[in-house]
């Protein structure tokens, strides 16, 4: 078992990682009942967790209501949060209760969202089930769900209670969501670990593969890097924080370029999105090109996109640099874009011309 702190001050939580912890939910679980019903909030693609998660709290003496709601990226939406909200209430959900969030990041996004709106704000617990939600959304408070202008455009900051992973539902994950979750996993050697992305490079086969032991060591060495980032800069005052964004920028245009879809999953959005990155820092003499290479190679070799056409998108540049006009980085017009001046040098720049970046992407898919 490892167990991460999030220090937050009086905000802190853990973050327990141990194999076939879904079968002991209760030890965890039972202690914040308080002798109340707990409501599970999952999605159709999960139902199979949560027999197990309900049969351990009910040998704890604990009662639970499931809220199933539908799977994909389109229930992070108004018309879906109201409807969650909506049935919390009739549960007669209260502000010291603990909603459980069992499912990948599309839940834990819309239930950390809907508890803090809740009766102004109640508390939840992540029980994350996807490799992505497991390194990534279920740690660090962000909560949100999407608009027509683009994603996670409507949200709060909201820390969980408790985040609670249990690696062995990675092995009822398809292989699509496992490969989409590891470009997550890649992403904290690529922003400031360049031996953990060497790891990744030696390792991602077998994590791909099932291997269990790389999959315990990538979820907590990749658990212990966000709550580093997070304790230091938990709602991106210092910029900190801003480099857990990196490949989003690129990567958010793709997925509004989809629709938000499963046409485009989040996690290959974001490999497609940190691989234009280093290609365009390359581009502008801003990092080696070998490390470009590197990025792209190891990506490609993951089973992962890494440009707009291998994402299955044909917009043009101009397109896609004006889905980026509504990311939530803008300031004063200017959007802040995370590039790199090597593998593990990842930095915040202020100064980059959207037109430069409409042609660059214009030049990866061979246009004019």
């Amino acid at each position: 078992m490892n167990r991460i702190p999030v220090a937050l001050g009086d905000r802190s939580y853990d973050v327990v990682i141990e194999a076939g912890l879904l079968s002991r939910a209760a030890d965890y679980l039972a202690p914040l009942a308080r002798g109340r019903t707990t409501a599970i909030v999952t999605d159709e693609n999960v139902r199979r967790h949560l027999a197990t998660v309900q049969t351990a709290l009910s040998a704890a003496g604990v009662e639970s209501e499931a809220i199933v709601l539908p799977p994909g990226e389109s229930t992070k939406s108004w018309a879906q949060l109201e409807a969650l909200t909506d049935r919390l209430l009739a549960l007669g959900v209260e502000r010291n209760d603990h909603v459980i969030a069992l499912g990948g990041g599309v839940i834990g996004d819309l239930v950390g969202f809907a508890c803090a709106i809740l009766k102004r704000g109640c508390r939840f617990v992540q029980m994350p089930t996807t490799l992505l939600a497991q390194v990534d959304s279920s740690v660090g408070g962000k909560t949100a769900i999407n608009a027509r202008a683009g994603k996670n455009l409507i949200g709060a900051f909201h820390q969980p209670s408790l985040v609670l992973i249990d690696p062995d539902t990675l092995d009822t994950l398809p292989e699509r969501q496992v490969r989409a979750g590891y470009a997550e996993v890649v992403k904290y050697g690529l922003i400031d670990d360049p031996d953990f992305f060497t790891w990744c490079e030696e390792n991602g086969v077998r994590l791909l593969a099932g291997d269990a032991q790389a999959r315990a060591y990538a979820i907590a060495h990749s658990v212990a890097a966000k709550a580093r980032i997070v304790a230091e800069d938990e709602r991106e005052t210092s910029g900190k924080r801003a480099l857990l964004n990196l490949g989003h920028t690129f990567g958010h245009a793709l997925e509004a370029e989809a629709g938000f879809s499963d046409e485009l999953l989040h996690g290959e959005a974001v490999a497609a999105g940190m691989a234009l990155a280093f290609a365009f820092s390359a581009d502008k003499a801003l990092a080696p090109a070998e490390d470009a290479a590197r990025v792209a190679r190891h990506l490609a070799g993951s089973g992962l996109p890494v440009d707009a056409s291998s994402a299955g998108i044909t917009a043009s540049g101009q397109t896609l640099t004006a889905h980026m006009l509504h990311d939530k980085k803008m300031e004063a017009g200017t959007l802040p874009f995370l590039l790199a001046r090597g593998i593990g040098r990842t930095y915040l720049d202020r100064e980059v011309d959207l037109a430069s970046v409409a042609a660059f992407l214009d030049s990866t898919r061979g246009a004019a």
